[in-house]
């Protein structure tokens, strides 16, 4: 699929999903929060598991993290042509529910293998460099306003660091700074060898 089409493809998708979130609470006073979430599926799988590899994982994210970026994406320090328009149909109760929602849920298992030795040992000597686990915490699993690492689509993990590193993910200026301190070379393996951990570490 070219680029383009599948940009206006999740335009459509965002405003089809946010027009729904202004629908439903019309039609649905007593609406559950498993029927608010019902909607997300559409792109972050039924189970907890994306369609696409390029769009994160949410199930068992942290729950401070998972409202940073819904607040995030409703102000526009970050953009996404999907979930900025859904989240600007948010208000702060209906982000706080959501992200207390989805941290509740088992971290689903993708499947991905561990990075080979070499790779991690790559990885490790990155995290030693920039210490990534001084606010992703051992393991990689994340607390607070820190996301959870382990077990992410590789995909994603690559895009993401590669986004902060061109600044056009602009929310986080830290993380700006580490992925700019990092040889660009060493993106990949980090990604590879963060989406083989296991989600039971």
């Amino acid at each position: 699929m070219m680029p383009g089409m599948r940009t206006k493809i999740w335009k459509t998708l965002g405003s089809a999903l946010a027009m729904a979130l202004t629908i439903a609470p019309c039609t649905a006073s007593a609406q559950s929060i498993e029927e608010k979430t019902a909607l997300c599926a559409a792109c972050h799988g039924e189970k907890g598991v994306p369609i696409d590899k390029d769009t994160p994982v949410i199930f068992g994210q942290t729950q401070g993290y998972l409202y940073f970026q819904l607040r995030d994406y409703k102000s526009g320090a970050r953009k996404d042509d999907r979930m900025s328009p859904v989240a600007q149909m948010l208000e702060r109760p209906d982000m706080l529910a959501l992200a207390e929602y989805f941290s509740k849920q088992p971290w689903p298992a993708l499947g991905q293998p561990a990075a080979p030795a070499d790779v991690a040992a790559r990885a490790q000597r990155t995290n030693t460099a920039v210490a990534c686990t001084g606010c992703h915490q051992g393991e990689y699993q994340g607390e607070g306003t820190q996301p959870r690492l382990a077990g992410q689509f590789k995909e994603y993990l690559l895009r993401t660091m590669q986004d902060f590193r061109t600044r056009k993910r602009g929310n986080n200026p830290g993380m700006t700074d580490l992925m700019l301190a990092t040889p660009e070379d060493e993106l990949a393996p980090m990604a590879e060898y963060l989406a083989g951990r296991r989600s039971e570490e």
